[in-house]
């Protein structure tokens, strides 16, 4: 009698975020599941700072919550504050960010994952991969119990050879008292995989009664908070949690630097590369010489916990070296530590040995996701988790691939990243980064992806029809502005109030409404306006996409116009067996990189670094084109 029945469709190894919305993913799609791990009380664990969300990490997470993952609901549902940044900037760049109440979000993840139908959980180390003529067939655990499976999905965050550095101490470990897991990468590199060591750090855990808060500047949440799960049955936050802002300062860096020479990232027991937009403070004031402080955000871990995380404080110094400059910082002269800082070391698989659907090149069925792939970030991590359990899923299933493409999601822009460019040092997610930025807003998500993950068998009915129902509510109250005229009477007091051009005559209020200098509050002035939202009962999510549907209209049409250009040179396929050494005219570069990459498509290609458009353009020739 086996512990397992005999053929799973999906194991998942590793419960971190990826781990998670993976497992979630291909259960609710209908595949007999397996999450193993080697701790089932760290189910989706946040490790370093309790937040969800942030500049275009906020729209990530809610493509996940639009495709019908976990991480958006569970985010609202232990969220102690809100925030929308960037509010000041275009639609663009509006990027939603909870703070979070740190182990009610991993008990929230545990007990929705409990509740998964088709969803089976194993705590133990795995220890290596089975695989049968180029094809993945299961897992080995560390007691030697094979377990089958038609897909394996790998998200081991940093556990894989972890090693912790505090100072001159160092120590295997995928986190602060968890063990490190060894045996994949060896079994990984036997197969013919390329490996690497990349390394990420995390600030100290202090006693927040031990901190003066009346020496730091307050940083309340949003007067109306919002949320990110588009679903109506989750609510915003009506309390919320203060966090707060103090300095370093001269006196703090020059303790700092006092204990460079023991440093782990200066004396060279470190060789991998950290987050560069996420540097540790030894390396900003190493960095930024010029600069006399930097900014620390005192984040609450949660409602009723007196443990606080030092946003801004990462580290890996000896740990008296970090005590004695954090008690010279404003508010932190009488600190006590729960913890110190660290540094980790951890192994990773360069990603441009996926392909898009993050399955491997070399071994069928297998899939890589999150830290694994050389990404940094809960949302970069939960996202690839979710797009690899679909996949997963779909080729047990022995259905078609989910490929998103740039243009319809920042998911579509990190996968494509990942694969086509590869990535020496952690990569996390920008909004620059996304060329169709203005199609790919957080307001929209639900519209551009529930209805392609309900076509999968993911999203479900109501997430459908909520989507469905804010689409024609949108599409109508536009419409309404597209045919309502204001007389100059009406909109100049308005218009001259916020140094607008008055008007001479009659225009439809979408015209009107056009002028930059008008926003949602001017919108709502118009007893027109007010009289349509109380007729047709519309909610502050449908109102302020449709602002955005009239304000910007130009440019999301410029921006859809462009999308479509590219999208003919993704219909432009690469044949898999293409040999690029008959192409005598392409750079070796371009040739060297085509042939390790093997992109899909032309417009793939296209943005292989190293790849130029004369490339490009012999290459469309060689194809006949």
């Amino acid at each position: 009698m086996s512990l397992f029945q005999d053929v799973y469709d999906v194991i998942v190894v590793g419960a971190g975020h990826a781990g998670s919305e993976a497992a979630a993913a291909a259960a609710n799609m209908g595949s007999k599941t397996l999450l193993i791990t080697m701790s089932l009380q760290n189910i989706a664990q946040m490790s370093c700072n309790p937040a969800m969300g942030g500049i275009a990490k906020g729209q990530i997470v809610r493509e996940i919550d639009a495709l019908g993952g976990y991480s958006g609901i569970i985010s609202d549902k232990t969220a102690i504050q809100f925030k929308m940044l960037n509010k000041s900037k275009g639609p663009a760049m509006w990027s939603p960010r909870v703070q979070s109440d740190r182990m009610r979000f991993a008990e929230e993840w545990r007990m929705m994952l409990e509740q998964t139908p088709n969803l089976d959980f194993y705590q133990e180390m795995v220890s290596g991969i089975l695989t049968e003529n180029g094809k993945v067939t299961g897992i080995r655990t560390s007691l030697g119990i094979e377990i089958k499976a038609k897909t394996v999905v790998l998200t081991n965050g940093t556990f894989l050879n972890g090693l912790i550095h505090i100072g001159e101490k160092q120590f295997g470990g995928g986190r602060a008292g968890e063990s490190a897991a060894y045996g994949i990468t060896e079994d990984l590199v036997k197969l013919g995989f390329e490996s690497g060591r990349m390394k990420t750090g995390t600030p100290p855990r202090v006693d927040g009664r031990s901190l003066d808060y009346s020496k730091m500047i307050v940083q309340p949440g949003d007067e109306n908070p919002d949320k990110f799960s588009f679903l109506e049955s989750i609510k915003p936050l009506t309390v919320q949690k203060d966090c707060y802002m103090t300095y370093t300062s001269e006196l703090v860096h020059d303790l700092l630097r006092e204990g460079f020479d023991r440093s782990p990232m200066f004396n060279g027991r470190i060789k991998s590369l950290g987050p560069r937009y996420c540097p540790s403070i030894e390396d900003k004031i190493n960095r930024f010489a010029d600069k006399d402080r930097h900014q620390l955000f005192v984040e609450p871990e949660g409602w009723n916990t007196v443990e606080v995380y030092v946003n801004g404080f990462s580290t890996s110094l000896p740990e008296d070296v970090q005590f004695k400059a954090l008690r010279s910082v404003s508010g932190f002269e009488n600190v006590k530590f729960f913890r110190p800082g660290y540094a980790i070391e951890y192994d990773y698989f360069p990603p441009t040995q996926l392909q898009h659907t993050l399955e491997t090149k070399l071994i069928e069925g297998l899939y890589f996701a999150g830290q694994i792939n050389g990404t940094t970030g809960y949302e970069e991590a939960a996202s690839q988790g979710l797009m690899a359990g679909i996949n997963a899923a779909l080729k047990a299933q022995e259905r078609d691939p989910f490929i998103l493409k740039r243009n319809e999601a920042y998911i579509g822009v990190l996968v494509d990243d990942l694969i086509t460019k590869g990535t020496e040092e952690p990569y996390r997610m920008f909004t620059s980064r996304a060329e169709y930025r203005t199609l790919l807003r957080q307001d929209n998500a639900d519209d551009r992806l529930t209805p392609m993950s309900y076509e999968i068998g993911l999203a479900s009915e109501e997430r459908i029809r909520r989507m469905e129902k804010k689409r024609d509510q949108s599409e109508a109250f536009v419409n309404f502005f597209k045919e309502t005229s204001l007389k100059p009477e009406e909109a100049n007091p308005v218009l001259e109030s916020k140094g607008s051009s008055p008007m001479v005559q009659p225009d439809k209020m979408f015209k009107v409404f056009s002028r930059p200098q008008l926003d949602l509050e001017d919108f709502v002035k118009f007893k027109k306006v007010t009289d349509y939202i109380e007729e047709h009962n519309l909610d502050r999510e449908v109102i302020e996409q449709a602002e955005i549907l009239v304000k910007y209209s130009g440019y999301i049409e410029k921006e859809k116009n462009n999308a479509d250009k590219l999208n003919r040179l993704e219909d432009l396929k690469i044949r898999d067996n293409f040999d690029y050494d008959l192409v005598k005219s392409i750079s070796f570069e371009a040739r060297e990189k085509l042939k390790k990459i093997r992109p899909i498509t032309i417009s793939q290609a296209s943005r292989i670094s190293g790849v130029s458009p004369a490339d490009i353009s012999i290459l469309l020739i060689h194809m006949g084109r």
